[in-house]
């Protein structure tokens, strides 16, 4: 198994700490991201992902087979970890706490993510001539104020419950991010605890974009 990676793209972080929690072994390919000429839009690395986007998971080869499989985008590589690697479980038993966890994620995926990528932000400024780093922080503070009510609701040690899920995945990766933009984070009490109880995990500090071998180095 090689996932395709990058050291500070929040995606492929999600998938860097579900592999540590359930402690799969596999490779990891560096595709450094960069506007126009990066890896990401090569021919070799788009003929694996059309998209051109990281993270991409490939599976070994099966017997009989020519050509492995791959996977692209978190949330479906993260489900099939789950389903083929089921313990340690990051997806509660109870379907309602089953469905609120996804939800908790997809508040990250889909309702904040989504706002500070690259091709959005390089549109705000080059087409519509706006702030694009205000207008991301904009969009990540209302998020991260819907996820904090959401959060109250569940929340024990991690954000469902008293072990790490699928939401706590999502959720790290963005704080970070969320940072970088200038977002203040300290009005959410609940995500930053929890961010903490993550952070004392091994399967999180590995995975921190921070601990990643092609993250660059001052001097």
């Amino acid at each position: 198994m090689k996932l395709y990676g990058y050291w500070r793209s929040s995606s492929a972080w999600r998938v860097r700490i579900a592999l540590g929690l359930k402690n799969i072994p596999h490779e990891y390919e560096v595709v450094r991201l960069a506007r126009g000429n990066g890896e990401q839009n090569s021919q070799g690395y788009v003929a694996k992902n059309p998209q051109g986007q990281v993270p991409l998971l490939e599976l070994d080869v099966r017997p009989g087979e020519s050509a492995p499989r791959r996977i692209a985008q978190s949330m479906a590589i993260i489900e099939y970890l789950e389903e083929a690697f089921p313990a340690p479980a990051l997806l509660p038993g109870d379907p309602w706490l089953r469905a609120r966890t996804r939800q908790l994620a997809e508040a990250v995926n889909s309702g904040i993510q989504p706002y500070q990528n690259t091709p959005l932000l390089d549109y705000v400024k080059d087409v519509l001539a706006r702030d694009e780093i205000a207008t991301a922080r904009h969009f990540i503070e209302r998020g991260l104020r819907a996820l904090e009510t959401l959060a109250a609701e569940t929340a024990g040690t991690f954000l469902v419950g008293d072990a790490p899920t699928l939401a706590d995945v999502y959720l790290v990766p963005q704080l970070y991010g969320s940072r970088r933009f200038g977002a203040d984070v300290t009005a959410f009490p609940t995500l930053l605890r929890v961010e903490a109880a993550c952070a004392a995990l091994p399967a999180f500090h590995v995975a921190h974009a921070d601990q990643q071998a092609d993250r660059p180095r001052e001097g």
